[in-house]
């Protein structure tokens, strides 16, 4: 079933509150995904510099010895630890020496996502303490999505939970189920798209990835993937300044939208936006089916 959250900030007064209000709204899908939960920031970077977000595959990595292993072996960076998930950021001209260090030198640790604003947390377990463990009410950004998971095709683990993150600042969480998933994965894989899970969403956001690297913008990776992607979906779609939703053409997943002068929101379901301020003033609709909706940072 999963549930969805997402939060575009226009008024950038609003920007401290965003982790408070998408954790309000997150909290109200538990029953839609009670196995895992997970939440991308997009908060202010600095040019030059990249965060890689990074956990453990099980909960006896340590992450806070790895990031310093890592710093150590690149020769600089910052590190910050939440819970299971450590952010290194690093110069961007370390990252792919430092991917490759990983890599080799410690296989158990997934890079979780990449980018000079972005910051995923995903884990294991009931939504609300997911949240609260990662203290996701105490950060800010301009925009962020959260997913709820009910498991249905993959494993339930951290690596498994959405959201997921194939791209630099781009992340994709995702309601409803592909049937040609395994065979696109294989395609993905051969054209060097970095898939690590057997989900389905990954495959989604490897298939934009690729589109986009093919010279497609966004908006027109969405539009193909309503011919190449074969079942249901709603997606939500997080990029370094922007939010995009798309529905397939059946549209069989809820969906519901707010927009007011300071925010544009997506939920699952309409109580998901209630905790929003202004929200009895507020512009609601539920998004058409087959239709791309993208608002962006200029």
């Amino acid at each position: 079933m999963c549930g969805i959250a997402g939060l575009f900030i226009k008024d950038p007064k609003l920007e401290p509150r965003l982790g408070e209000l998408l954790a309000k709204m997150t909290s109200t899908l538990c029953s839609r995904g009670p196995d895992s939960a997970g939440f991308a920031i997009y908060g202010h970077g600095k040019t030059g510099q990249t965060k890689l977000t990074i956990a453990g595959s099980t909960a006896e990595v340590d992450i806070a010895r790895a990031a310093k292993l890592l710093v150590e072996a690149i020769g600089g960076g910052q590190v910050s630890v939440r819970h299971s998930h450590a952010v290194v950021t690093l110069k961007t001209e370390d990252v792919p020496r430092a991917e490759a260090w990983l890599a080799k030198n410690l296989p158990d640790v997934t890079i979780m996502s990449e980018g000079q604003r972005l910051e995923i947390y995903k884990e294991v377990g009931f939504p609300d303490d997911v949240a609260r463990e990662f203290d996701i009410a105490k950060m800010s950004g301009t925009h962020g999505i959260s997913h709820t998971r009910m498991a249905t095709e993959s494993a339930v683990t951290t690596n498994g939970a959405h959201p997921f993150s194939t791209a630099t600042d781009q992340c994709l969480v995702h309601n409803g189920s592909l049937s040609n998933h395994a065979s696109l994965r294989r395609e993905l894989r051969r054209e060097g798209i970095k898939i690590r899970t057997e989900n389905d969403t990954e495959v989604a956001a490897g298939y934009l990835t690729r589109q986009m690297k093919n010279g497609q913008t966004l908006s027109e990776a969405l539009k193909s993937s309503l011919d190449d992607l074969d079942g249901f979906f709603t997606f939500v779609v997080g990029t370094e300044t922007g939010f995009g939703v798309l529905r397939d053409p059946i549209a069989c997943k809820p969906a519901v939208m707010a927009e007011t002068d300071e925010y544009v929101a997506f939920g699952s379901e309409y109580k998901t936006l209630t905790c929003l301020p202004g929200i009895k003033t507020a512009r609601v609709w539920e998004p058409k089916p087959a239709t791309v909706y993208f608002w962006e940072h200029a």
